[in-house]
């Protein structure tokens, strides 16, 4: 029988590194085995914990949510061959920016770490304390944040700072100034979606579902960054830099993977237990958070993408009008994007 109840402590725990990870002048989490491989922060119990979770699920007839890259109906923009072109023709600094805002952007996952989930015991039938969605506030949701924005009082940065690391080994700190970052990447909201619970509790899944999303979007952009740093033909004065920097990205998509695993987790145990809602019925969690879901992957995957996609081109198409010959370099541009996928 495989352990499903876990202490915060356990939740938390690091295993033994053989040393640390260090890039760029950066104290970074996670490090090395005695074979050199990667491992990621706080997973010595935590992977296990929600493989076991999982497993629980499936036996209880309810599949995990597919959290893929799968749901995704636009791909990052600009492509690689763009960015490619951009980094030939001197417009590093599309790509420069998107590692900057990416870092902060990480940045703010630190939030997580302090964050309490309200007691969600209370309006599931099911006894809880054997799946992640009862151990939020025993472990998952500090890692996480700890994972995205690190430890700075212990000297220690997350992913923040790997991205960092990544854009120092690429341009240079100080390359460019710093871009604008937007507020918020999440999901908006203007009305209840979720009557049937306390407000509370509507707004915790709707977080959850929006950093789940946000994570599967983050995929693509991991595979984007990995084949344009990879690629010979980009970064050609700094080769070995580039290819060390996918490396870092590698890390950083080790990492994630785990976030995915566990919201997918917790959002397939909410569909798969019964709700007590306001009115004092009971109802399927299923018929509650699935409609929502939806929403939420077609505003990721479309809505948001096509918003900043357009966003980026006009930039983008801007600065290269700017260029002798600049009419010619937009039009070669845009000809490089990939068709859309259909919808």
């Amino acid at each position: 029988m495989p352990k499903l109840v876990y202490s915060r402590e356990e939740i938390m725990a690091d295993h033994a590194y053989a040393r640390p990870q260090v890039e760029a002048g950066y104290r970074l989490h996670g490090g090395f085995d005695d074979k050199g491989t990667y491992v990621s922060p706080r997973t010595l119990n935590r992977w296990p914990a929600v493989e076991a979770w999982q497993e629980q699920l499936a036996g209880r007839g309810f599949p995990v949510i597919d959290a893929s890259l799968r749901l995704m109906k636009r791909g990052p923009y600009p492509t690689a061959q763009q960015q490619r072109f951009l980094l030939g023709h001197g417009l590093g600094e599309t790509l420069w920016n998107s590692l900057t805002v990416t870092g902060v952007i990480e940045a703010r996952g630190i939030m997580l770490a302090q964050a309490v989930a309200p007691d969600f015991q209370k309006i599931v039938v099911e006894d809880i304390a054997q799946t992640a969605l009862g151990h939020l506030n025993k472990g998952l949701l500090a890692a996480h944040g700890y994972d995205e924005g690190g430890q700075k009082a212990e000297g220690i940065g997350g992913h923040d700072d790997m991205w960092f690391a990544v854009r120092d080994a690429l341009f240079g700190k100080d390359a460019y100034p710093i871009p604008e970052v937007p507020e918020s990447i999440s999901r908006p909201e203007t009305g209840r979606r979720m009557p049937q619970l306390p407000q509370e509790y509507e707004d915790w899944i709707l977080l959850l579902m929006n950093v789940l999303m946000i994570e599967v979007r983050a995929e693509g952009f991991f595979s984007f960054c990995q084949q344009v740093m990879r690629d010979p033909a980009n970064f050609t004065d700094r080769r070995a830099a580039a290819d060390h920097s996918a490396e870092i990205v590698g890390r950083i998509r080790t990492d994630e993977a785990i976030h995915v695993a566990y919201l997918a987790a917790v959002i397939s145990e909410l569909r798969s237990f019964t709700i007590r809602s306001v009115d004092g019925k009971t109802v399927s969690g299923a018929s509650i958070i699935d409609p929502v879901w939806e929403q939420m992957i077609e505003w990721h995957a479309v809505t948001t993408a096509d918003f900043g996609r357009n966003q980026s081109r006009d930039n983008i198409l801007a600065r290269l009008k700017s260029k002798p010959g600049g009419a010619s370099l937009a039009e070669r541009f845009d000809s490089l994007e990939l068709p859309q996928a259909a919808e």
